[in-house]
């Protein structure tokens, strides 16, 4: 195995913990009230149903960033949230400004050392390419659905990204804190590495809080994963 993609969203970083925060100093600085839990659950509840449209080719290729643009503009209207147009787009990149995990930065450090470590994101180019700037991230490669018009868990989104890296599926492996995300890079062949992330959702999560599936590697983070494959699993780049 000689290369790691990483889910980013739950994965790698905190984005409930940090969309709320930022909501939080909006509302303090507009003297505001805005329902920020709510809002935050709300929008990226929307962030499946709104790629699944491009999908299934409902829409034209639309980038992350446009389509939680668009849910956040029905979101506010829904709560009848009036706002004007550069607040709107400084809500939406609060994407933009995700705070990692605490064993992340550590974490992927070491991982470095022995093995090509990439995203495999949803995110667009810009919106990851700041989200690793934010959050201090050593990507070697930043892959994601924008290269390739397609969202996971279409196929061509892991095999796109073992083909760029000139590495046949089972020696790349795809690390996520989704059992889903890791069905369908299994299904295509790649390596797999499971990382709960049991409080992502909030203190009422109920999905992902253990493995599914005997992946190839359950940890309970980055910096676990890390010694378990320099003891089962030594790089040979």
């Amino acid at each position: 195995m000689k290369a790691i993609l990483f889910d980013v969203f739950g994965t790698v970083v905190d984005w409930r913990t940090s969309l709320i925060q930022q909501f939080g100093k909006l509302e303090q600085e507009l003297g505001i009230e805005l329902p920020k839990e709510t809002l935050t659950d709300q929008w990226r509840g929307r962030y499946v149903p709104s790629m699944d449209r491009v999908r299934k080719g409902e829409c034209p290729w639309t980038n992350l960033d446009d389509l939680h643009r668009e849910s956040l503009v029905e979101l506010l209207d829904q709560h009848g949230i009036e706002l004007d147009a550069s607040t709107i787009e400084r809500i939406n990149r609060f994407w933009h400004r995700l705070t990692p995990w605490p064993d992340v930065q550590s974490g992927l450090a070491r991982l470095k050392e022995n093995y090509i470590i990439a995203t495999l994101t949803n995110g667009n180019v810009s919106l990851m390419v700041d989200v690793a700037r934010h959050a201090e991230l050593p990507w070697d490669m930043i892959f994601c659905a924008e290269l390739f018009e397609h969202y996971k868990p279409d196929a061509e989104v892991y095999l796109g990204a073992s083909r760029l890296l000139n590495l046949p599926p089972d020696e790349v492996m795809l690390c996520a804190a989704h059992n889903a995300d890791l069905r369908a890079a299994r299904a295509l062949g790649l390596k797999t590495a499971f990382i709960p992330r049991p409080t992502e959702y909030g203190p009422q999560q109920s999905k992902d809080l253990e493995a599914e599936k005997a992946w190839d590697f359950v940890a309970e983070n980055f910096i676990a994963l890390g010694e378990q494959l320099r003891q089962q699993m030594p790089s040979s780049i």
